[in-house]
């Protein structure tokens, strides 16, 4: 991973120098010889370079070379964010960068405020998922090993980058886990994997397709025993509060290594997507090791239903009827809409063993939701108006960003069942809300409860500043955001 480095001496004369200014301002360029400095002017101005954002310009025909980026007009932190993550691509063949950082006009961070976005967008920018590759092509992935820092407040920025940089490392974890084939990612794998993070000091247990039978997660079991890999439901503890057991909130993550549709098969084009159909979990477990690499102050439990939709001679079938954890019966109208089977037992689980009063869970569950918003927005439903707006404003600080979308008594009618108590699919029409409704049949009363549905920004089709194409992990810092606050 990149290596980031604050300093205030001076940097190696043959790293490449980068400066960034705000549209229609100069950068300072006082750390440069003075001819240096005219070259650099003429060569903007040859580039008709304004300091728009996403602006760049390249001069060479110095001793090292010489990267000035545009800010735009007063940048927040997903402008400079952006900002580092579009440094990527010119500084492809370079291994060392020093970054010269100075106020921008209009700006209204700090000196160290702006090398931590900015290095934070670099980290989350420069990701490349390659595990798979025999042989790697130089061009295609990054060469830079380290970029410095060169301001004043090096320590009070190294200082703060570390949350910074606890937050790209657990993104990077979960784009990992997202991309991962699921030949490679069973519930098994991933569950080990899971395991794995005691390291950090996070409690976790591992519930088999044993424990899952005694204790009676119906639903789960069921979108499960198509397949020959067996369930797993991971359950994850961050303690940060000293002498509070109770815990602040619970994450609820859906795990579908696989996701061929079931019986209910899904067409051929786009199924080899659904390898991140376990997006929701990957968040969770993700969001836990973020918490603990930061020591945040705030007790989390999340909960991860690890299973596979497989059609074969022992997978459910359309009709079938299945009860829940909680009791309640579930008319299985359509095999493929097998995610809120899983988060149905797990809301359950979570709320009987750890009393938690408020809940969001997180889930690539409709395409209905994705057609609705398409990729720039996840669709946010909640019983509680304080806590969707505070996951709104965390989403709009964080550059993930939700839209509201309702629940309400004639979205749940929808999912009534003439057989059971409820049937899984509610009809052709507002199928994220008709979801959502499901879900919010396993909240208890009193539980403030948020739904995120992350199906359309959970992978994309090209590159962009913060992300290349493939898996996003969506969710992971609109839930670090909201959590601190």
């Amino acid at each position: 991973m990149l290596e980031v480095v604050f300093t205030r001496g001076k940097v190696g004369a043959d790293a490449v120098r980068i400066f960034c200014c705000a549209e229609n301002a100069r950068p300072e360029l006082n750390s440069l010889p003075k001819d240096t400095q005219d070259l650099v002017r003429r060569a903007l101005k040859q580039q008709k370079f304004e300091g728009k954002s996403g602006q760049i310009a390249v001069v060479s025909g110095c001793r090292s070379k010489i990267i000035v980026a545009g800010a735009g007009r007063n940048p927040d932190a997903i402008a400079l964010q952006k900002l580092g993550g579009s440094l990527v691509k010119p500084l492809f063949k370079d291994s060392v960068a020093c970054f010269v950082v100075e106020n921008i006009k209009g700006c209204k961070f700090s000196a160290p405020e702006i090398a931590c976005n900015v290095a934070f967008g670099l980290m989350l920018g420069g990701y490349r998922f390659d595990k798979y590759f025999t042989k790697k092509k130089a061009d295609e992935y990054p060469a830079l090993e380290q970029v410095v820092f060169q301001l004043k407040e090096a320590e009070a920025a190294s200082e703060a980058f570390k949350k910074y940089a606890a937050l790209a490392n657990a993104v990077r974890y979960g784009r990992d886990l997202c991309n991962e084939p699921a030949n490679y990612l069973t519930p098994q794998v991933f569950s080990e994997d899971i395991e794995r993070l005691k390291y950090l000091g996070l409690e976790i247990e591992i519930l088999d397709k044993k424990e899952l039978q005694e204790k009676g997660f119906g639903l789960l079991l069921g979108v499960a025993q198509g397949s020959v890999n067996e369930p797993k439901v991971a359950v994850l503890q961050w303690k940060g509060k000293a002498g509070q057991e109770d815990f602040d909130i619970a994450l609820v993550g859906k795990g579908v290594t696989f996701d061929s549709g079931g019986i209910s098969i899904k067409p051929g084009a786009g199924m080899s997507d659904m390898k991140g159909d376990m997006t929701g979990a990957a968040v969770v477990v993700a969001s836990l090791k973020a918490l603990a690499l930061q020591a945040a102050p705030v007790n989390v439990v999340g909960i991860a239903g690890l299973v596979e939709n497989m059609p074969s001679g022992s997978a459910i079938r359309p009709g079938d009827i299945l009860t829940s954890l909680s009791g309640q019966t579930v008319e299985v109208l359509n095999t493929d809409a097998e995610g809120r089977l899983v988060l149905g037992d797990c809301l359950t689980y979570i709320q009987d063993k750890f009393n938690v009063r408020k809940i969001v869970d997180i889930a690539t569950l409709t395409g209905a939701t994705m057609r609705a918003l398409g990729s720039e927005y996840a669709g946010i439903f909640s019983n509680d108006d304080k806590l969707c707006c505070e996951l709104i404003k965390a989403g709009e600080e964080s550059g993930e960003e939700l839209w509201r979308l309702p629940v309400n008594k004639a979205y749940d009618k929808m999912i009534d069942s003439p057989v059971a108590d409820m049937k899984n699919l509610g009809g052709a029409n507002a199928g994220g809300s008709t979801a959502a409704c499901f879900l919010q049949r396993f909240v208890k009363d009193g539980v403030k409860w948020a739904h995120l549905d992350i199906a359309g920004v959970d992978r994309l089709e090209k590159d962009t500043d913060l992300c290349p194409k493939g898996a996003t992990a969506f969710g992971i810092r609109v839930l670090n955001k909201f959590l601190f606050h």
